[in-house]
């Protein structure tokens, strides 16, 4: 019984995959948290090609216009 603890404690490899979790879950959080820090920015500029392709898709002409 001690040889299969002793066994088990030295067995790594399980590690790698572990770490490769911890590193993806830590990326998506990033990810998340900027994306959540961008998300006024990011709607503006969305509704801003929203309006811009509504009206050029009416013909009302619109433009785009540089700021």
């Amino acid at each position: 019984m001690k040889d299969f603890a002793i066994s088990l404690m030295k067995d790594e490899s399980g590690a790698s995959a572990i770490e490769y979790g911890l590193i993806a879950g830590l990326v998506s959080v990033a990810i998340i948290g900027a994306l959540t820090t961008m998300s006024g920015s990011l709607q503006n500029i969305f509704t801003k090609i929203s309006d811009e392709l509504a009206a050029a898709a009416s013909g009302s002409g619109g433009g785009a216009t540089t700021p």
